[in-house]
């Protein structure tokens, strides 16, 4: 038999059946990247808050402490031996506590910067000299550790830095009444430490709301101005060819380059304070400055030249007609560019450590050139601490770190939708 000939239509038919058939692959391969990446997402946030929310919780123990006047020695009240009331409260709580190895087992279940509190206490209030007052005091933290379940009761007591006794000893104050959680101010409210349950992120808070602030004070009227020239006054030739080459080239360079850059002028040149908000400032806004001419250049050419060749007709300069209404309608846009690159400097961490701002710091910073770290350095050194309890922390340092973020990215977000405007 002679083979029948398909027609034109099912030819064009089984190649859109065919077509058909690939964009459905397509659009189920699409899904699947994004219900992928939606699941790496959720487990890392979820990792993340499950190892951080209980450090916004923190072990306290109550204590009736005597303030002596014979064991203070009121002429020197900043050396006194606040230790020792610790201790003296404790015997009595355990009075069959004995031997000096087993009293310092007990006494280990305080923390150690207990006295330190206990001192500012009467440097602040000296009229607590001879009375007895019920004080809260933090814990150790391997003690914390154990009231929130991170140390495992049912192991050896060989496998565990908490001692069976030692348990034995949490359990009868925690059945007294005497040993809670209760929310960790400490965390909001304190520096750097050396022991977990002292060590809180306001130092890093303020470090990083200085270095900011120095930051946007430099690269928004920088930012704007060069993007401005570039778009309304410069000529075309190869030199604004080159810069606008260069700025883009700028905007891919990797960050720790901006912090050798820092290291070579700012410190070892011009000889500014190391680890100072300022010099971080000065790094990060090198380093944002491409970011946001890139945006603010943007924005500008969104603007309809309409609206320049209206305001030049009625007889306004170019100075004038750039400043009065192209700018004022480009803002947003700038503004949003610039909130972009304020969330990509308080995430940076690399260009930080170059000059500096990795140190151990553990007062608060006061002003643009004290010492300080920031939030992701804190991080980075917490990260690093081989405690138990520094990993609670140190995922609760990102949780409120990826608050700010979102915030900042949200409030750009807003600001295009709102001022927004299509022509």
């Amino acid at each position: 038999m002679e083979k029948q000939t398909p027609s034109t239509m099912d030819i064009v038919n089984r190649g859109l059946a065919r077509r058909y058939r690939k964009e459905k692959q397509f659009k189920l391969l699409g899904l699947s990247a994004i219900i992928a990446s939606l699941m790496f997402l959720v487990f890392l946030f979820g990792s993340i808050v499950a190892n951080g929310w209980t450090a916004f919780r923190q072990g306290a123990i109550y204590l009736d402490i005597t303030f002596d006047e014979q064991a203070l020695q009121v002429e020197n009240l900043r050396n006194a031996n606040y230790g020792k009331l610790i201790k003296t409260s404790m015997a009595e709580l355990f009075p069959d506590v004995s031997g000096r190895s087993q009293t310092r087992r007990l006494n280990k279940l305080v923390s150690s910067g207990a006295a330190f509190e206990l001192q500012d206490m009467v440097l602040s209030d000296p009229g607590l000299i001879g009375t007895t007052k019920l004080v809260r005091l933090p814990v150790d933290d391997e003690v914390d550790m154990l009231l929130k379940g991170h140390i495992s009761r049912d192991v050896p007591e060989s496998e565990r830095r908490i001692s069976d006794e030692q348990i034995a000893w949490v359990d009868q104050l925690v059945e007294a009444g005497r040993l809670q959680l209760e929310f960790n101010t400490t965390f909001f409210t304190a520096g750097d430490s050396r022991e977990p349950e002292l060590s809180g992120i306001k130092g890093a808070i303020m470090g990083s709301m200085f270095t900011l602030l120095v930051t946007l004070a430099l690269s928004f009227p920088i930012g704007v101005a060069a993007a401005v020239y570039l778009e309304e006054f410069a000529p075309s030739n190869k030199w604004t060819d080159f810069i606008e080459v260069n700025i883009n080239n700028l905007a891919a360079v990797p960050s720790i380059v901006f912090g050798l850059l820092g290291l070579a002028v700012f410190l070892n040149f011009f000889g500014l304070p190391r680890s100072a908000p300022l010099v971080g400032g000065l790094v990060l806004t090198l380093m944002t400055l491409p970011t946001i001419i890139i945006a603010s250049r943007a924005s500008l050419k969104s603007v309809p030249p309409s609206i320049r060749e209206a305001a030049l007709g009625v007889g306004a300069s170019k100075m004038q007609a750039i400043t009065h209404h192209v700018l004022p309608l480009a803002m947003p846009g700038m503004m949003t560019g610039t909130i972009i690159g304020m969330a990509q400097a308080l995430g940076e961490t690399a260009p930080l450590l170059m000059i500096g701002m990795v140190a151990f710091i553990v007062d608060v910073p006061g002003s643009f050139t004290d010492p300080s770290t920031v939030l992701p350095v804190q991080i980075y050194l917490w990260a690093d601490s081989p405690e138990r309890a520094f990993v609670e922390r140190t995922s609760a340092a990102i949780m409120v770190l990826l608050t700010f973020l979102i915030c900042m990215n949200g409030v750009a977000v807003f600001l295009r939708k709102k001022f927004e405007r299509r022509w």
